[in-house]
């Protein structure tokens, strides 16, 4: 993957070149146009935000390896990533491919804040825009799914007695991982006051609890364990992979389902995890995540991150890269970049902020908004 943050200087296909570039070296690929049967690209804004519609990752890669192997665009909201990546495994458990390529690439700044936030609420029901503004009281300025988050932040403490404080806690956290992550947007450790202090975003939500605009891309091969021994490659298993789509009215149930089958696919208990990755694209949603993955008893949380269990050292070491906060979150990348930092770490590669010897992992990615809940979820169970 590509350092995420802000590449004024680049564009999408320079970024998703470079990530394909290091994804093929690592498998061991050498002959990408003869040995990759399929790629699969994850994009979310650049019709918005570039112009570039239809073919997107066509485009992308046409200066690279991979230009002119069979390639089908994917955009499925902030888990269009994980997605390719649910689509590039079941192409390979399948029989149909014996390699395929997930790739996503974002790129969001623009130099104009106003156009990236009106892509992103296009990932909202256009057709109810004024309703779904109405019922989470939004102002309809800047991020609307800040508020939905506020929203989500309130209920949550409501039911758990989580604070402010917990929240901060999270992302002070999770800087403190981004702080040791070369290829993190943002690498200065915070303090919990510093987060609490911090302008105001939606609700209780400061701008430390919120995830940045960012731009960067990832990529990850998939193939059997065969092919990969033939190469000469260190592969972790993807053990499973499980998508699912949200419903409107339903609040909570969306991510416990798809964790559920992606824990049978892989046979796997979630008490066996080793560490996680999870779409904190602000601070509640990691708690609220961690519930739900039944990594720990409903209401659990705040006390499990208080402890300093979900930190690098501790028992569950939840998204040691920095999570979207601070790594970034450049949409389509995101669900990958997630997936490059337990392939690091289940491999002893992820240098300062490795954490431990784990052997079972678990990310969780989502995205779009269809009231009260998110549009989709991935859960993808990785070990070694």
């Amino acid at each position: 993957m590509t350092a995420f943050g802000r590449h004024s200087d680049r564009t999408i296909s320079s970024l998703a070149t470079e990530a394909a570039r290091e994804a093929l070296t690592d498998a061991c690929i050498g002959d990408a146009q003869s040995q990759v049967d399929i790629v699969y690209y994850g994009n979310v804004a650049s019709g918005l935000l570039q112009g570039q519609e239809s073919v997107r990752g066509q485009h992308a890669l046409h200066g690279t390896e991979l230009a002119g192997v069979p390639l089908i665009n994917v955009e499925n909201a902030c888990a269009s990533g994980s997605t390719a990546l649910n689509q590039a495994w079941l192409s390979v458990a399948a029989g149909q491919a014996e390699v395929a390529v997930a790739l996503g690439a974002e790129k969001l700044n623009i130099g104009d804040k106003n156009r990236t936030f009106n892509a992103l609420a296009s990932a909202l029901n256009q057709e109810r825009m004024d309703d779904i503004v109405t019922e989470l009281g939004s102002d309809g300025v800047g991020s609307v799914f800040m508020d939905i988050y506020a929203r989500f932040a309130e209920w949550y403490m409501e039911s758990s007695g989580a604070t402010p404080e917990d929240f901060a806690r999270v992302a002070v956290k999770n800087s403190a991982h981004g702080a040791l992550n070369p290829k993190a947007q943002y690498g200065r450790q915070l303090t919990v006051e510093e987060v609490l202090n911090a302008r105001k975003v939606s609700g209780c939500l400061t701008v430390p609890m919120c995830a940045p605009m960012s731009d960067g891309a990832a990529a990850a091969v998939v193939t059997t364990p065969e092919f990969a021994k033939r190469c000469g490659a260190s592969p972790v298993r993807l053990r499973g992979s499980a998508l699912s789509a949200g419903r409107h009215g339903a609040y909570g149930e969306l991510v416990p389902a798809t964790a559920l089958r992606a824990f049978e696919m892989a046979g796997a208990d979630p008490r066996d995890v080793d560490i996680v990755e999870c779409h904190d694209a602000a601070s509640p949603a990691e708690l609220i995540v961690l519930e739900q993955l039944r990594l720990c008893e409903p209401g659990e949380a705040p006390a499990l991150l208080r402890s300093g269990a979900t930190s690098i050292g501790g028992r569950l070491p939840v998204n040691p890269s920095g999570g979207l906060q601070s790594k970034g979150h450049p949409l389509g990348a995101t669900g990958l970049g997630q997936v490059a930092e337990i392939a690091d770490q289940l491999r002893g590669r992820a240098g300062r902020r490795q954490a431990g010897s784990p052997t079972l992992a678990v990310a969780e990615n989502a995205g779009g908004y269809i009231g009260p809940d998110a549009a989709v979820a991935t859960v993808t169970i990785l070990s070694t």
